[in-house]
């Protein structure tokens, strides 16, 4: 049986040992309260590592690697403050291998802190906004510490929570961490004009994070049955859904359920799915599971990049020499849309960054970080200045298209790059 603790008398020192890993519910899921005793008692515990997911709080600050070792699959959020001091180490990985690298213990985790909702009249508690990798590490971890914080939104997924699962119970009540998108700007609504015009009623959709998705999103407002296959939902599923936009009705799997990983957004998306049946949550062997995926029809898959040379090579993860984005669930989803019938896979993003003197081309002729996605996964390319899809096309056709949907004041660099280097 689990142990109540108050949060003013908890002692990680007596819970987390020198050497161990520690991971807790990333983004809008962290358990705050906990996260934030633990960086404070960091030095009564000695040595220890942090598997981080997606970091959007304030809990988080370079100094504490004094005694920490910061991990992480990503660079996003306010990770980027650890990746700027050299503090963070990066695990690339694609999305669909943290149950494996969990399971195996390949990725030890031997302490794990949750966000639980409150147990229901049957004695479960709910992982409330997420889902995820979090399956497996209840099930890996040495100790669980749940904080149930009766804010949290209460929701269905596959996993419920029993106190039989957790060793300590701290109580809280405060708002979960909330994710506000930037508003889209000029060229993500030219974005998703045009990717909004490929798609079609009936269609599935999984969408990455950002203002691009949200725009996408909200240029459907005259689609019917979509439904919802997705690592994270944000806040635009709440209006297409209570529009009859979102119906999941067509959907090959799981018809008339939202299907995520978990949920990225504020109050309004919480509300939406407490106690909301029509919207579950499952773990990532699921969601993004290859087996699984292959019986999606008409599957979109929307994500974005940091840039895409001439030859649909997708980089996705390294800007200016930083580690800012994330291998991430895109290419899981990305190969899932190409095999799909009548599947769509589409990565969508600016032409340029940067402004002025410094504004730069995302169209490139070389990739300045790692191939994210290969060429060979290249689908549906698209920026303010049109659609190139690279399916079925030669090198020399693709880099035509890709140079049509580049910034046209960098066109004419990039066609003589081109004839240089490839």
């Amino acid at each position: 049986m689990s142990k109540e603790l108050d949060p003013r008398s908890l002692d990680f020192a007596a819970i987390v040992r020198p050497g161990d890993t520690v991971m807790w519910g990333q983004a809008t899921a962290e358990p705050v309260t906990l996260a934030k005793a633990l960086m404070a008692q960091r030095h009564a515990i000695g040595g220890f590592r942090v598997f981080l997911g997606m970091s959007n709080s304030d809990t988080l600050k370079p100094e504490y690697a004094d005694c920490i070792e910061f991990s992480s699959y990503c660079g996003t959020g306010s990770n980027r403050a650890l990746v700027k001091a050299g503090k963070l180490d990066i695990l690339p990985c694609h999305y669909s291998q943290f149950p494996g690298l969990i399971q195996s213990g390949r990725l030890k985790i031997d302490v794990l802190m949750l966000q639980l909702a409150p147990a229901d009249d049957a004695g479960n508690y709910s992982l409330g906004i997420a889902h995820e990798f979090l399956v497996q590490a209840l099930d890996a971890a040495r100790v669980v510490i749940a904080e149930v914080n009766d804010q949290a939104p209460w929701t269905f997924g596959e996993r419920p929570v029993r106190d039989e699962d957790l060793d300590y119970i701290v109580r809280t009540s405060r708002a979960p961490v909330e994710l506000r998108q930037p508003e889209p700007g000029e060229a993500e609504l030219a974005i998703a004009r045009h990717v909004g015009g490929l798609i079609e009623d009936g269609a599935t959709l999984q969408f990455g994070l950002g203002a691009m998705p949200e725009a996408i999103l909200a240029a459907l407002g005259d689609r019917r049955d979509l439904g919802i296959h997705s690592g994270t939902i944000g806040d635009g599923v709440v209006g297409l859904t209570r529009s009859g936009v979102i119906t999941n009705a067509r959907k090959s799997i799981d018809p008339g359920v939202t299907v995520a990983g978990m949920m990225m957004g504020t109050k309004r998306l919480y509300d939406f799915a407490h106690r909301n049946a029509a919207v579950q949550f499952r773990a990532t062997d699921y969601v993004h599971n290859a087996v699984v995926l292959a019986r999606i029809d008409r599957f979109v898959a929307l994500n974005s990049a940091i840039e895409v040379d001439l030859t649909g090579q997708i980089n996705a993860e390294v800007a200016n020499g930083q580690y800012i984005g994330a291998v991430g669930g895109a290419l899981d989803f990305l190969r899932a849309a190409n095999r799909s019938k009548g599947g769509l896979p589409i990565v969508a993003l600016p032409s340029t960054a940067g402004a002025g003197a410094k504004r730069a081309s995302r169209i490139v002729a070389q990739l300045s970080g790692p191939v994210s996605t290969p060429r060979s996964d290249a689908g549906i390319i698209a920026t303010e200045h049109g659609i190139a899809d690279l399916r079925g096309q030669t090198l020399s056709e693709r880099v035509r298209r890709m140079i049509g949907i580049a910034h046209p004041d960098f066109r004419e660099r990039l066609e003589r790059e081109a004839a240089e280097s490839l």
